[in-house]
């Protein structure tokens, strides 16, 4: 019997993916301010370990839309945090690489080959140097499962950047309006969306690996 960790997502579609664990989850809006946030809420209401979940940029070329990777460490400011080894275990097989986390959305293609190269990163997400730096300060611990939406040779169109609102639900009017604006981004829209789609098929084939196991 594994332990019961929080779950720290930025999207509401991530955590109804995960809800099906049992485990508790926190909706932290998209950001990494509200990551922050929502990781101090889990420590609060008395968490034992917290664990990012969700989906991620792909930095290494070679993970495609849906790899999964359960990350051995997280960078963050500079600084690599170590996950936890149980933790990783409970959540099963995946990519064990370094996942990056940043304050600021990657966006464009350039700057996750940049990314890749300079850190030897294999993704990067919002949330998870969110919830790394705070497990550390608590002294819990952690660990991160995230499955890759934008693969690294992909920009993300402009309505992707804006889709959000705080609750971490896509707001459908900005990325109507933005489509509006800016037509020529449906395509590489349309191709997200196809993405997506893979990377949260494979969360809930995880999520149902997990719940076998436990």
């Amino acid at each position: 019997m594994g332990s019961r960790p929080t779950l720290v997502v930025g999207l509401a579609a991530e955590a109804r993916i995960a809800r099906p664990l049992g485990w508790p989850v926190i909706v932290g809006g998209g950001g990494y301010a509200g990551a922050i946030a929502a990781a101090e809420q889990a420590v609060r209401e008395g968490a034992q370990a917290l664990v990012s979940f969700g989906l991620a940029g792909g930095l290494d070329p070679a993970l495609r839309p849906g790899a999964v990777v359960v990350a051995t460490e997280v960078l963050t400011d500079g600084t690599r945090l170590p996950t936890d080894p149980p933790l990783r275990t409970q959540l099963g097989q995946g990519n064990a690489r370094v996942l990056l986390g940043t304050s600021e959305i990657v966006a464009l293609a350039a700057v996750k080959q940049h990314l890749f190269a300079t850190t030897g990163a294999a993704a990067v997400d919002l949330e998870s140097g969110a919830v790394a730096r705070v497990a550390t300060e608590h002294g819990l611990p952690f660990a991160v499962l995230r499955a890759i939406c934008d693969p690294a040779e992909r920009d993300l169109p402009p309505a992707a950047l804006i889709a959000l609102d705080r609750h971490g639900a896509i707001g459908l009017a900005r990325v109507l309006w933005s489509v509006l604006a800016h037509p020529a981004q449906l395509p590489g829209l349309l191709a997200l969306a196809a993405d997506a789609a893979a990377a949260r098929r494979a969360l809930r084939d995880a999520v149902t690996r997990i719940r076998t196991n436990v």
